[in-house]
């Protein structure tokens, strides 16, 4: 690396810690000071990518130049005593899904190989206003389809802890670009799992928040509680740095809601006492022994701090067949127009998604609504006795990159590609945040998750839970041998 090696202990308790390890709060912080410039913060990250993104392929449609120059206004801005935003000179990648002005965004999707926006998405103009330097964009599979990232433009992303596995998905370009240190922060979004999915599989953080609390420009149904955009970072602490920049109301969002200066302050929380309702097989799902062991050993730490630890059995009971059937629904919505011109282009998931959307019938569809409102009760009944709700976030460690999805977990088959994701899938349904944080790791050193969900719009008090659970785990603290 082309790095001044003197950027290695320019903060107090960060001394010999390269910058890539460093958080983004200290990073913000040291740029605000003056003690590190935006342009060495941008150019260290630069030469993280071209020094290991060939192995993994996380960041898409790199641009150096731009960014640098970005950096160079944004040190003039800081020279000037200007009003600065909170993640001022801070590189980011965008996820390929986001709309970025005068910056490729090909949606993983041949169709759109060559597509250029002239307008950012609401979640990129509020990360621009707040300081942020896109380098690029992180990869995400075709549309966002599936929780493995690979496409037919940029190909699969690696997994920065063993690079013959997946880096989980559909975030799963912004989860391996955190783990390896490409990125101090990065967005993702969530429908399935698209955050927690990568999050577990990368030993990440990301927050799945209340609906709405981060607000989405996309096109379709802004009444939808099932697909949101969220933080992901190394630690808890920058999930919330990054909320003040992209949370908070918007008129277009009716859902929409939360004050930004609410996830300000320090995170503090403490596990003695909290109390925890344990559901590792989240309604009874076939999970993994390797997960199940991870969990184990998680439950028991959980317990010796302090926790007061309480195993359930869940009634998730319809969370199947609501998020299957509302999800097949937006497919048909969002895709069904142009079906026809996404045979033999899209992948055969994508398209079996659409065609089941585009056969569903009214009771179908008036069954799932009652089952998602149902799930939301059993869900919020269940955490005015408990503070949290803790279940794994993926049902198997992180497999190998030539597949496409798991065919079986445990032994149980699958019935489609969406079948492994239930254990994520069935939290969206009752539309609760859920921070995802790690767990622990294999005997063989592969990542495992842990969802924490908490009560319906208490995100910074479910972020102060994790950032607890952070700091007594050390878990965050530990990073892939990429070198």
């Amino acid at each position: 690396m082309s790095h001044d090696a003197g950027a290695t202990s320019q903060t107090a308790g960060s001394a010999a810690t390269p910058l890539h390890w460093w958080t983004a709060r200290d990073l913000a912080a040291a740029i605000r000071r003056r003690e590190l410039s935006a342009r060495e913060v941008v150019a260290w990250h630069l030469d993280r990518i071209a020094e290991l993104n060939p192995r993994l392929n996380a960041v898409v449609s790199l641009r150096p130049e731009a960014a640098l120059q970005e950096a160079d206004a944004a040190d003039r801005r800081v020279a000037a005593g200007e009003a600065l935003g909170p993640l001022h000179g801070l590189p980011i990648a965008i996820k390929d899904l986001e709309d970025t002005a005068g910056i490729r965004t090909t949606y993983g999707s041949l169709a759109f190989a060559e597509n250029v926006p002239e307008v950012d998405s609401l979640v990129v103009a509020r990360l621009r206003a707040a300081g942020a330097i896109i380098v690029g964009k992180t990869n995400t599979p075709e549309f966002g389809v599936g929780s493995h990232t690979f496409n037919e433009v940029f190909g699969a992303t690696r997994n920065p802890w063993a690079p013959d596995r997946s880096p989980g998905g559909s975030s799963g370009g912004a989860g391996a670009a955190l783990a390896a240190g490409l990125l101090p922060i990065a967005d993702g979004s969530d429908h399935g799992g698209s955050i927690r999915n990568p999050a577990s599989f990368n030993n990440v953080v990301g927050l799945r928040p209340t609906p709405g609390l981060v607000p989405d420009s996309g096109d379709g149904d802004i009444w939808d509680t099932a697909s949101v955009v969220g933080p992901m970072a190394r630690t808890v602490g920058d999930l919330a740095l990054m909320l003040t920049a992209i949370s908070g109301p918007d008129p277009h969002s009716p859902l929409s809601h939360g004050d930004p200066a609410a996830f300000a302050p320090e995170l503090s929380g403490d596990l003695a006492g909290l109390r925890v309702a344990w559901c590792p097989d989240v309604g009874g799902l076939p999970i993994e022994p390797e997960v199940l062991a991870v969990l184990a050993q998680a439950r028991d730490r959980l317990a010796a701090l302090g926790c007061d630890v309480q195993d359930v059995e869940l009634d998730l009971s319809g969370a199947d067949e609501a998020f299957e059937t509302l999800r097949a629904l937006a497919f048909a919505r969002g895709f069904g127009p142009g079906l026809a011109a996404l045979r033999g282009i899209a992948k055969d998931t994508l398209i079996w998604n659409v065609e089941q959307g585009l056969a569903l019938k009214a009771p179908a569809i008036a069954r799932a609504m009652i089952a998602k409102s149902e799930v939301f009760t059993r869900v919020a009944d269940l955490l005015e006795r408990h503070d949290v709700l803790a279940a794994p976030a993926a049902q198997v460690v992180p497999f190998a990159i030539e597949q496409e999805y798991p065919a079986e977990v445990a032994g149980v088959a699958m019935p489609h590609y969406l079948g492994w994701m239930r254990a994520c899938s069935r939290i969206t349904v009752c539309s609760h945040p859920v921070a995802a944080v790690p767990a622990g790791f294999t005997g063989d050193g592969l990542p495992v998750g842990l969802q924490l969900v908490g009560r319906y719009r208490g995100d910074r008090r479910l972020l102060e839970h994790a950032a607890a659970w952070e700091a007594a785990s050390g878990l965050t603290q530990r990073h892939p041998p990429l070198g």
